[in-house]
């Protein structure tokens, strides 16, 4: 398994690139900081999709469709259960 902060820095990374209203790198810091304890919490795509659309949704007052949720959830997941690290 690769340790937590190698898990953190890629699921940041991830994170930071998806900007999903396109505002630029770096200005989801909360959101990611509050994804990724989620991340960590729920083994779901589905329900990690549903808590991902409404964290950003508090911070910025506008609904991220689900299906970008979901491909989000996705992807993070997968690093979670990755066994390596491909930074």
């Amino acid at each position: 398994m690769m340790q937590i902060q190698e898990m953190n820095i890629q699921l940041v990374c991830t994170l930071d690139e998806w900007d999903p209203f396109q505002m630029g790198e770096g200005n989801y810091d909360t959101e990611i900081a509050d994804v990724i304890q989620a991340v960590h919490d729920i083994d779901d795509q589905e329900k990690l999709a549903r808590k991902i659309q409404a964290i950003y949704e508090f911070s910025f007052e506008q609904i991220i469709p689900l299906a970008n949720c979901k491909e989000i959830a996705e992807k993070l997941i997968s690093i979670k259960n990755s066994g390596s690290c491909q930074l």
